[in-house]
């Protein structure tokens, strides 16, 4: 999945790029801005309190508004830990996430060059994979 915004910066609402068909509005790309400027993989809450900060009239109905139009358009990915609220992750290419228990952050865990998951999965015959989504918890120590 190829994200197809050709810049992040803020922009009107009238020459703003689109994303496969999604045009962004002045409120799309504020969010967009926020992901993509922080990239710690944050709540949708996280994301109306930063937005607000160069938009303060955004609601936070516009902010998940806007991350749902987002996420269906594949300019960004929905994250999922367990029973904890929903994440949003501006990187698209194949990897994992490692979620640090003590601290709570999330961290982007790309994939070895060369790692084929074939060698470390017993897959049935024929399976093809779709989508990954690997998630890896622990604790980072200070040495």
């Amino acid at each position: 999945m190829k994200n197809n915004i050709t810049e992040s910066s803020k922009c009107n609402a009238e020459d703003c790029p689109t994303v496969d068909g999604l045009r962004m509005t002045r409120q799309r790309s504020e969010v967009y801005s926020v992901l993509m400027s922080y990239r710690d993989h944050p709540t949708a809450g996280e994301v109306f309190e930063r937005a607000k900060e160069n938009m303060p009239t955004i609601s936070l109905a516009t902010v998940y508004n806007c991350l749902e139009a987002l996420v269906q358009h594949g300019a960004v990915r929905q994250v999922n830990f367990e029973r904890e609220s929903s994440r949003y992750c501006p990187n698209l290419t194949e990897h994992g996430h490692f979620h640090d228990e003590e601290s709570g952050k999330i961290i982007d865990v790309p994939l070895k060059k060369g790692a084929k998951l074939s060698d470390l999965l017993d897959l049935p015959e024929g399976a093809e994979i779709d989508n990954l989504e690997i998630t890896l918890r622990g604790k980072i120590s200070n040495n």
